[in-house]
């Protein structure tokens, strides 16, 4: 494989790598929110925020550490037929498959790079009592969704050295 793409694995492959391993105490926060609201529903009075902060925290969670899943090879597959396949045959259909995915991303960034632009300009807002501006986890999950579709490309080179010989 040529140098770049090799360039491009490695820095993208880190950058994914660090990121998901910071999302993963992630889970902390969302208890933490969940903690407070309990003790809040008992003894205070209850928050409004809890339930939506729990709810962008999940986002976050959960688009954050999908380019980090995508590396780990995490993801679901329908291991019926593709665990007994060779190295090679499933590099090969992974290099196939993995254009839905990259497709399946690239509308998803647009539609979120379009709501997050709607959300910037009118300064939307959520219809709840709390009312928080919705644009700071727009922008998470456009980055997410596009660390995502980057992790993809690189998975796909990873797929082409395979059913080269090669490693990355």
């Amino acid at each position: 494989m040529p140098g770049f793409i090799r360039s491009y694995v490695r820095i993208v492959d880190a950058i994914n790598r660090r990121i998901g391993r910071v999302m993963m105490y992630g889970i902390f926060v969302m208890v933490g929110i969940f903690i407070w609201s309990s003790v809040s529903k008992t003894f205070f009075l209850p928050s409004l925020w809890t339930l939506e902060m729990a709810q962008f925290a999940m986002v976050a969670y959960y688009i954050m550490g999908g380019p980090y899943s995508i590396q780990l090879g995490s993801n679901v597959r329908m291991d019926l037929f593709y665990g007994e396949w060779s190295y090679k045959r499933k590099a090969q259909v992974d290099a196939i498959t993995i254009f839905i995915l990259i497709f399946y991303l690239g509308v998803l960034l647009y539609g979120a790079i379009d709501s997050t632009a709607y959300s910037l300009q009118y300064g939307e807002r959520s219809p709840t009592a709390w009312r928080p501006y919705l644009w700071p986890i727009k922008i998470i999950m456009c980055f997410g969704i596009f660390m995502m579709l980057l992790q993809a490309f690189s998975e796909f080179f990873k797929d082409v050295a395979r059913m080269r010989g090669e490693e990355l």
